[in-house]
């Protein structure tokens, strides 16, 4: 049973590297290649530990010859455009300034019923109100409205916003950041006496504390109790 266990955590320990290694993306976002390159990196890890009479070089080796290819094709293809669109495949028009391109959507296998639905998902109801609706190769629907039913933004009304930035953690789950802190400007001293006005006896006691866009200082208590 032990050598099964050692063998389930050094393939789990692999895996998680070349997942890494093959960088971040959603898993709805995954290409056709990368789909199939993930199915085949878990049908591999599975063999050695379900195969204990199989060594582990022989385990590692098929995976790491996969991560090579991924990483060598996803290289090639952000140096080509044709190698790109052959992996990746290329967004499809399903509708153009109203219309339904029946044509594309049967090329794709795509149904009527697919579309409403990822119409819906952008808070489109109306079909007419679509200027474009693109299938991306990942699979998801990106809807672009016609311009009288678009979002008004600053820009459209001629004004103009401040930048808000990123709010910054500066407690999380009772862990103090010391490197968000002294970005902030504060030593330890301070931090520790804008606690003390705070009422916070000890950092352990917050689930969350943060620095807002306006530089101001939020937390919560641990158990939703809120004393801001």
């Amino acid at each position: 049973m032990f050598p099964i266990v050692l063998r389930t955590l050094f393939f789990y320990a692999v895996v998680l590297v070349m997942m890494r290694i093959m960088g971040k993306r959603e898993i709805g976002n995954l290409s056709p290649f990368d789909l199939v390159v993930s199915i085949m990196i878990a049908e591999l890890a599975a063999l050695p530990i379900e195969n204990m009479d199989k060594p582990l070089l022989e385990g590692v080796v098929p995976l790491v010859v996969l991560l090579v290819a991924e990483v060598g094709i996803a290289y090639l293809a952000l140096k080509s455009e044709t190698i790109r669109g052959l992996i990746n495949g290329t967004p499809s028009i399903v509708i153009s300034k109203g219309i339904i391109m029946e044509k594309e959507m049967r090329r794709l296998r795509y149904n009527i019923n697919d579309l409403l639905v990822g119409l819906r998902t952008q808070g489109i109801v109306d079909m007419s109100d679509v200027e474009y609706a693109v299938l991306e190769p990942s699979g998801t629907l990106s809807v672009i409205p016609v311009a009288d039913k678009r979002y008004v933004t600053p820009a459209d009304l001629g004004m103009t916003v401040k930048y808000d930035g990123l709010p910054v953690p500066l407690i999380t789950d009772g862990r103090v950041h010391w490197e968000n802190i002294e970005g902030a400007g504060w030593s330890k001293a301070d931090f520790a006496r804008l606690l003390c006005q705070k009422g916070i006896e000890k950092p352990q006691d917050v689930l969350f504390a943060y620095l807002d866009s306006g530089k101001r200082f939020k937390y919560q208590y641990r158990r939703s109790e809120n004393r801001q």
